[in-house]
């Protein structure tokens, strides 16, 4: 037996004669078979365990391979705690098929059914561990994680299954060192010190850790976040006072810890008398009550005089260890649970139906003489529920399902660590379900109920879209506004997405939220105030015609060529309305008239302007004797050359209507968010051939205007037509560029004002001087004012 003692192994093993005497004393397992044990300590070493394994399969102190001296059957061996030993053990069980389950080896190794075709284990596989402790560190959201294992096969191993399962999900690894015990301690600490990640997954024991710790603590390293082990979860060694600043807020993986009820009441009733052949007892005795038994120290003897003697009868109730403690059985659990699969293995192999068995021929094993392979086969399929309810079975593996703790290390009122479950993890559990966390039980380092960040980025809030940094892990990155239409909804989001056709993004481009629609409607202001100012200017013109009407017998309506000026009046108001059409909904049909409409009535308003500047010339020279200008002065003249510019206009437009008609089009690219409602003009060339040809009226109109300006002022309107013609000009060529720099609705309005501005400067520079006279110098609309102004030669000429 070892010289030192371990109080937590001692406790395992009370769990085993525990569960076996109560296995013999229920009548609910093998009612009529009672179960015996053999106890062998291999002391962790694996030599040690072959040594015990040949010795319990002989039956003898001397190891006989193939050869077993007792007559009563050998079951199962429970053990051994280490991974290693049970490695060399489960190697020689598995030749001859000898079932074999285990209580704390975790190496994934043992879960390869080749090589260790009969081993089994209460206890899960680390793989499960480093899968838990991955989906922790993603449940959480680091994304930026260091990594620290010591130098041994379980820590490397494990640490490397969390690193496969993390990158997998988009983690990044920030550093990744190996603990070597007292050789690196300053190095891994500045390491950690200068990292910007704060979340550190170490696997490694206890004792391994603390050169470290001693490091962290000089060196005052705080706030980081540490995600433990199971080898380490739960260390007291680890929980002192010193390091609660450092380890104070760690979370991590435990064991499952279950209860085994009636456990206590059995170890306290542990005494030497009851358990006479128990070699172990004396010496926990011995060290558990700080004394001597009288033989012992007649044989050893002792130089302190003040050596206590046992006695026996110590009370148990007053110890405060290992030995003691049942609040939290985790090895000892497992070991409970082993001992009853194996009992529920032999209740199925001793109930078998001779004819129904699952072996040749239907036949079933004798419990009293069985070979070790068909007891194989029953704890293959073994399933039950164990006294707390927990499900133990085990897969095809091998293993048990794989039940962790998840603990959070938390500061108790004396300043030092205390270790309180905060969650679990359970492989059995619904895809997605593995874990369960209680949030509001977990006290971080920080202080703060909100988890701690351990980012290489912070998150990409919606809106925005990841970009890589050059050279760095997926995990460094930056955040960058979605493009001009695009959105992205998520956080994190590795792209963003086009809104559709009718949809543009928000203002925080976290979602696509339907267009604004314009167009010029009659609702809104500017509508409003070119639509009115449209129709109170065409009222001018027919208020002037009807003043022109009711004087039509004065001179200077008489003068000016009346009938040319009552259609002219007619053609401004024209001009004046066919702005109308330009506002409101632009529907197909007001697309495809409105500038047909525009074109067609300044045409037959210039031709009106041209054909009277024509006639005052040709009425001039009509009074110079033997004029060939006389045949001209009629009215069917006039009537004719307005017909025919009017005609021409009309021609175009309609070649432009049937060639390349206007239609009505949503224009989505000419101004973000919004869906204008434009008419699109069909033919570029047609809209400005139209335009062309009322600048070319207009142009011959100034011309005829502008030369005949000199004319006796009795008889001269060339003048005023002169200068309405000069504005007329003058608008149309600074609505071009500004008709051509914007778009939508401005567009529109723009040439809205064009169309009011050139009419009302027509309407004005020819009528209105006239209207002045009419209304407010009465005395001047006389013909002798009219033939006689300026005291200059007056002639006589024939009104038209």
């Amino acid at each position: 037996m070892d010289e030192w003692f371990y109080f937590q192994t001692y406790e395992w093993m009370q769990s085993m004669i525990f569960a076996i005497e109560e296995i013999n004393k229920g009548q609910t397992l093998l009612p009529n078979v009672t179960l015996g044990f053999q106890v062998y300590d291999s002391c962790k070493m694996h030599q040690r365990a072959v040594d015990g394994t040949l010795w319990m399969l002989t039956g003898s102190d001397e190891a006989i391979p193939n050869y077993r001296c007792q007559r009563s059957p050998f079951a199962t061996m429970v053990g051994d705690a280490m991974s290693v030993g049970s490695i060399a053990m489960a190697q020689l069980l598995g030749i001859s098929r000898y079932p074999q389950i285990s209580y704390f080896s975790t190496s994934p190794l043992l879960s390869d059914r080749n090589h260790f075709p009969s081993f089994f284990r209460t206890v899960p596989s680390d793989v499960f561990q480093s899968l838990g402790l991955a989906q922790l560190v993603i449940h959480f959201g680091w994304t930026w994680v260091g990594f620290l294992a010591f130098k041994n096969d379980y820590c490397q191993q494990g640490v490397q299954m969390v690193k496969e399962e993390i990158v997998k999900a988009g983690v990044c690894v920030a550093f990744s060192e190996t603990i070597q015990a007292n050789k690196n301690a300053v190095h891994i600490t500045h390491t950690i010190r200068s990292s910007t990640a704060n979340a550190i997954v170490v696997f490694s024991g206890s004792l391994e850790l603390i050169p470290l710790m001693d490091e962290m603590v000089r060196q005052n390293v705080t706030g980081k976040i540490w995600i433990a082990s199971d080898a380490w979860s739960t260390s007291s060694f680890l929980s002192q006072q010193k390091y609660t600043g450092i380890l104070f807020g760690t979370i991590g993986f435990a064991l499952h810890s279950g209860e085994i009820p009636g456990f206590k009441e059995f170890l306290m009733n542990t005494y030497l008398a009851r358990t006479p052949n128990d070699i172990f007892l004396m010496k926990f005795w011995e060290d558990a009550f700080s004394c001597k038994w009288p033989e012992r120290e007649a044989v050893f003897g002792s130089q302190n005089n003040r050596t206590n003697l046992c006695t026996g009868n110590e009370n148990l109730d007053s110890l405060r260890n290992l030995s003691t403690d049942v609040t939290s059985l985790r090895a000892a659990y497992n070991i409970y649970n082993a001992v009853h699969a194996i009992a529920h293995a032999l209740d199925g192999l001793s109930s078998c139906q001779q004819g129904r068995g699952p072996f040749r021929s239907g036949t079933c094993a004798d419990v009293a003489n069985f070979q070790p392979w068909q007891l194989l086969h029953y704890i293959k399929n073994v399933h039950f529920h164990n006294g707390i309810g927990n499900e133990i079975f085990f897969d095809e593996q091998g293993n048990a399902p794989a039940r962790y703790d998840i603990i959070n290390w938390q500061q108790s009122a004396q300043g030092t660590i205390r270790h309180v479950k905060v969650g679990s993890y359970d492989s059995s559990a619904a895809p997605g379900k593995h874990l369960a966390i209680n949030m509001s039980a977990i006290f971080w380092g920080s202080g703060e109920a909100q988890v701690p960040l351990s980012v290489c980025s912070h998150r990409c809030p919606p809106g925005y879209r990841k970009v890589v940094r050059e050279g760095a892990p997926i995990c460094c990155y930056q955040c960058v506004l979605c493009p001009l239409g695009e959105v992205s909804n998520q956080t994190d989001s590795a792209k963003c997405s086009r809104c559709s056709w009718d949809h543009w993004p928000n203002a925080r481009q976290d979602q696509c939220v339907p267009r604004n629609i314009e167009f010029l409607s009659y609702e809104e202001p500017l509508g409003t105030t070119l639509a009115a100012a449209g129709v109170i200017f065409s009222l001018i013109p027919i208020a002037s015609l009807g003043l022109f009407i009711h004087h039509r017998n004065t001179p200077i309506v008489k003068a000016n060529n009346r009938n040319l000026s009552y259609l002219l009046l007619l053609a401004l108001t024209l001009c004046f309305l066919c702005s109308l059409t330009f506002i409101g909904y632009p529907s197909p049909e007001k697309c495809l008239l409105r500038q047909a409409v525009f074109g067609i009535s300044f045409s037959l308003c210039i031709s009106c302007v041209l054909v009277k500047t024509i006639m005052v010339v040709i009425a001039f020279n009509a009074t110079k004797p033997s004029s060939n200008f006389r045949r001209c002065v009629r009215p069917q003249l006039s009537y004719v050359v307005i017909s025919v510019c009017t005609l021409i206009q009309a021609l175009v437009c309609v070649s432009w209507l049937i060639l390349s008609p206007p239609f009505s089009e949503y224009n989505t690219q000419s101004s973000p968010g919004k869906i204008i409602v434009e008419c699109n003009e069909g033919s570029p060339i047609a809209f400005w051939c139209m335009l062309g040809y009322l600048g070319l009226l207009a142009t011959m109109s100034f011309i005829v205007a502008f030369l005949a300006r000199n004319l006796p002022d009795s008889f001269n309107e060339a003048k005023f037509i002169t200068f309405s013609m000069l504005a007329f000009l003058s608008v149309w060529l600074l609505f071009i560029p500004a008709y051509l720099s914007t778009h939508g609705k401005y567009m529109v309005a723009m040439e809205i004002f064009a169309i009011l501005s050139s009419s009302s400067a027509l309407l004005s520079c020819i009528f209105f001087p006239k209207c002045y006279i009419i209304l407010v110098r009465p005395e001047l609309n006389s013909r002798e004012k009219l033939m006689g102004q300026k005291g200059g030669p007056s002639k006589k000429i024939k009104a038209i």
